[in-house]
């Protein structure tokens, strides 16, 4: 799938699919993991990637039995080498290591790296075809025009991951998208859905981090907390499907029940629903076109009884409107938005600015920014880097 076209590729039936997984120790890889732990009939793994977890990587391997593992970070090359010894497992380290995880004939590839080391190995699967089942947001963020260029050239097709857009493609009809009204992303709206400004002001990381519904790393969490996840979830939506940034709606739906939903332009609103689990949305990529079984508890309305609905409140959380402004901008705007995030939230975890700081160093960083043409990754790894010097400048001020 493409930004403007639907390119899909269906794999031949009832072959055994070869699988990589880039990112194989975070949540996303964890719970893929798990899911091919339980159908190992259907899988063969090739290539596992991590960034400095040496240890559960190779434990990971070899519980599947992959064939190549990376990890990002050479200082732990020795403790992985030492880990797989006898295995037959070949260990590598480095980041050309990560772009050949890529580069593998894999004809499944998970590409759940965090932040903008995944985009190359990502890339490189592009390139060659590969189903490409989407976690990595720098990808569609800070490279958006320029990576769906890349999955149309080569005629790879996209699956998105992330439970939101995962649950719009299952219901948008690609082949008739004049057909579409709008779609709505929804949020859960984090764990201060209900605080006052002043409230978030003196927030911790230890409460930002504890989302009321989803099991996620810190940095996701304290996104969900700001939202910011979401306002990057609208500009990766505007890449993902065949629709103008202002058919993008986002609603603040707490039970996280209904993952999103797909208005047409006949009055009908298509939803995908299920329990907050990623297994859920990552068994749907890992098997499409066909369908799997996942262990998700199954989804009981008549137990949940109620589903509430409501308009973010774009005071209390100004990423949302940040994150809109910077894909009306185009260009390096959303890279600019997205570095300067990471920066912010890193600081935050460590305790060196507050929670509202957040929002107000991505704004001070996208006022201070000049944007330019995304036409290559160079620009892209330049972009980044200005970026989050300029925001760790901006933050050694205060």
């Amino acid at each position: 799938m493409t930004s403007k076209t639907n390119t899909q590729k269906a794999p031949v039936e009832n072959e055994k699919r070869t699988i990589s997984v880039l990112g194989a120790t975070g949540s996303v890889g964890q719970n893929m993991v798990d899911l091919l732990l339980r159908s190992p009939e259907k899988f063969e793994v090739d290539a596992l990637s991590a960034n400095k977890n040496a240890a559960l990587l190779a434990d990971t391997a070899k519980k599947v039995n992959a064939k190549f593992c990376v990890v990002a970070d050479d200082a732990h090359y020795r403790d992985l080498k030492s880990a797989l010894s006898g295995t037959g497992i070949e260990a590598a380290s480095g980041a050309d290591a990560l772009i050949e995880a890529g580069k593998r004939p894999a004809d499944w590839v998970l590409a759940a790296i965090v932040g903008a080391a995944g985009l190359e190995p990502t890339l490189n699967a592009v390139r060659r075809g590969a189903i490409v089942a989407l976690a990595n947001k720098e990808c569609l963020v800070c490279a958006g025009d320029l990576f769906v260029r890349e999955v149309e050239k080569h005629q790879s097709t996209l699956l998105p991951v992330d439970s939101e857009h995962n649950a719009i493609y299952q219901v948008f009809d690609f082949q008739h998208p004049n057909r579409i009204e709008r779609i709505v992303l929804t949020a859960s709206g984090g764990p201060f859905k209900d605080f006052t400004s002043d409230q978030m002001g003196s927030v911790t990381p230890e409460q930002a981090v504890r989302h009321p519904n989803w099991d996620m790393g810190a940095k996701i969490s304290i996104d969900s907390a700001t939202m910011m996840n979401k306002g990057l979830e609208l500009i990766e939506a505007y890449h993902l499907f065949p629709v103008e940034e202002k058919q993008i709606d986002i609603v603040v739906h707490p039970q996280s029940v209904i993952h999103s939903m797909v208005e047409y332009i006949d009055g009908s609103v298509l939803a995908q629903m299920g329990t907050p689990d990623m297994r859920t949305p990552i068994a749907y990529t890992l098997a499409w076109p066909d369908r799997i079984e996942a262990p998700a508890d199954k989804l009981r309305l008549e137990d949940i009884k109620t589903l509430t609905f409501e308009t973010p409140d774009p005071d209390r959380f100004p990423a949302l409107k940040l994150a809109r402004d910077a894909l009306i901008a185009g260009g390096s705007a959303p890279t600019v938005l997205n570095a300067a995030n990471e920066v912010a939230v890193k600081y935050f975890l460590a305790g060196r600015i507050g929670f509202l700081d957040i929002a107000a160093i991505v704004a001070d960083c996208l006022e201070k920014a000049q944007f330019i043409d995304i036409n290559s990754l160079d620009v892209v790894f330049e972009c980044d880097q200005e970026t989050r010097q300029l925001a760790e400048s901006l933050i050694l001020k205060t």
